[in-house]
């Protein structure tokens, strides 16, 4: 089971209990709430962290610039076995230009896997390198 948006840390240990992969690890605080829960399960989950590549104020997590740090912060202070990258690009722009960026940040920090792309842009995701897509209007149509 894969959990893609926004993690409240209150329900860090739920999410623990429920998935096998988080898709949105985006703060120091929800890394320890989540490694605190998995050390408690006794179960050890996935991560991809959440990069906001647009910056955009309504969107979940990190930015660019704080990436690299928090990456670092996990991989210190935490025993999440973070695998990938997760992004959703501006909707008002080219989508290339950030699954580009994903791409080779990705590659710098040594990770394998890459959740981005969605119905509208997954051809192109699949391009960078995406091993992860999610689907859900080409399957099940539009949201009313």
């Amino acid at each position: 089971m894969h959990l893609v948006g926004t993690l409240q840390t209150n329900k860090a240990k739920n999410a623990v209990k429920l998935f096998d992969y988080i898709h949105s690890l985006d703060s120091e605080k929800l890394a320890l709430k989540l490694n605190n829960a998995e050390i408690s399960l006794k179960k050890k989950l996935n991560y991809f962290i959440q990069v906001n590549v647009g910056e955009e104020t309504q969107k979940s997590g990190i930015t660019p610039d704080l990436l690299n740090n928090f990456y670092n912060y996990c991989k210190k202070n935490t025993n999440l076995n973070i695998i990938g990258l997760m992004a959703i690009p501006p909707k008002d722009q080219e989508c290339e230009k950030h699954f580009k960026y994903l791409q080779e940040i990705s590659s710098s920090l040594n990770l394998k896997n890459l959740s981005m792309g969605m119905s509208a842009d997954y051809n192109e995701a699949i391009k960078h390198n995406s091993n992860f897509v999610r689907l859900g209007s080409a399957i099940f149509g539009d949201r009313n």
